[in-house]
């Protein structure tokens, strides 16, 4: 499959912020963007992180700081083509509170069944962006799971959605025999039996029998490096405010950064909350907190072919640390039209 670089990046991501009371939001990216993957966070207040995805149906939460599984609220309420739609639930819709909502784009809710894997799944794919969203029914037993996406995932994140499970991240820089949990600020877990110590292929990835990742009824959010979009990638500290340099290929609109040699937040920053350099405010993934600011140093310069980190924090730049990242573009370093992307 020939996959091509992508010169809108905001026709598969976008970043939206608002203030609740509304009953439907508009993106303002420069492509419209019909999000089948929608991330809600409050700024201003300890509200949970609330996800939705198209293939499980409007209503239908998810918490990425909590093992809970799948509740059933009027929180978003219609994936539209521009946006979305919300209900009246205060943690998504408060209308005296703030909010940052991540999207990314599928195939429009539109699911097939797939039967790459011993074990049959449902795929909702956008090849050209590299993202799928996969469910299927756990067996307990090793097997393999199609996903769709026609090359290998760098990046899946696993919920058992019927069960109080954690999330089980997996990251093709730490390789098949372990991950991290997306709702812990916990280091690099040794297990086996999360994906069998076999990495994923082009066609299907594997689960091996914890009910973490094969038990259930399973979600998976799968993403795979597409230039001039997206990067799943490391690096290591250097605690120096001359930091180190992450090469991505593009300028990130998001980025989203783990410790993984000790404990530490995922820590999420984005070109709508912090336009410009240097990027001081964060939300972490695993934390209900509300949004934070770093201070004086910040926590690293977007580019226009990467970013590079400030300070000696040690969720981010600990000397000698080892951290996993995933980002996404705003512009590509240089595109197929010839667009340069350049830093603020």
């Amino acid at each position: 499959m020939a996959y091509t670089t992508i010169n809108d990046p905001s026709a598969y991501f976008q970043t939206l912020l608002y203030t609740g009371g509304s009953s439907s939001y508009t993106n303002d990216g420069n492509s419209d963007l019909q999000p089948d993957w929608v991330w809600i966070k409050a700024r201003n207040n300890a509200y949970e992180h609330k996800l939705w995805d198209s293939s499980r149906g409007t209503t239908k939460l998810l918490v990425s700081n909590s093992t809970a599984a799948e509740a059933t609220q009027s929180g978003l309420t219609a994936f539209n083509s521009d946006g979305f739609s919300l209900g009246g639930d205060g943690g998504s819709n408060d209308a005296s509170t703030n909010f940052v909502a991540w999207q990314w784009k599928g195939n429009g809710g539109t699911t097939t069944s797939n039967s790459d894997g011993s074990i049959t799944s449902t795929v909702q794919a956008n090849t050209t962006a590299g993202f799928s969203i996969v469910t299927w029914t756990g067996t307990g037993s090793n097997g393999t799971v199609g996903h769709g996406l026609g090359k290998a995932p760098d990046c899946i994140f696993f919920k058992n959605y019927t069960a109080a499970e954690n999330w089980v991240t997996y990251h093709s820089v730490l390789g098949n025999s372990g991950g991290l949990y997306l709702n812990l600020d916990n280091s690099f877990n040794t297990a086996s039996s999360w994906y069998s110590d076999t990495s994923p292929t082009s066609d299907y990835f594997y689960v091996g029998t914890n009910t973490k990742t094969n038990g259930g009824t399973m979600v998976a959010y799968c993403f795979a490096d597409t230039k001039g979009y997206s990067k799943f990638g490391s690096y290591t500290g250097n605690g120096n405010a001359d930091g180190t340099f992450v090469y991505t290929g593009f300028k990130p609109a998001y980025i989203m950064v783990k410790r993984t040699d000790s404990t530490g937040g995922w820590n999420i920053q984005d070109l709508k909350r912090s336009p410009f350099n240097v990027q001081d405010n964060f939300i972490q993934a695993d934390d209900a907190d509300p949004e934070a600011v770093v201070g004086t140093g910040g926590l690293w310069d977007s580019l226009s072919n990467g970013f590079k980190l400030r300070q000696n924090l040690t969720t981010t730049n600990a000397s000698g640390g080892t951290f996993i990242y995933m980002a996404f573009a705003q512009n590509p370093l240089v595109a197929t039209n010839d667009v340069i992307a350049l830093a603020r």
